[in-house]
């Protein structure tokens, strides 16, 4: 399974508020918003039943370094 790239258009206030909260953390930025998306994922289910896919929004799995 890949790992694929998105962009997003932010206001640059938002952005440098959800700064302040992934420091706050101890996470990069981009670590912060795949806690999110998997807190949402898992609410989602949670509610709705089981999206169809292998990875699990309960598990913590970091996307492997480049190389």
């Amino acid at each position: 399974m890949g790992v694929k790239s998105v962009s997003i258009r932010i206001e640059e206030e938002m952005l440098e508020k959800l700064g302040y909260v992934a420091e706050y953390e101890g996470r990069s930025v981009n670590s912060h918003i795949l806690v999110l998306i998997r807190r949402d994922i898992k609410m989602f289910e949670e509610r709705h039943g089981v999206i169809e896919g292998t990875i699990r929004p309960d598990e913590n799995v970091k996307p492997p370094r480049k190389g």
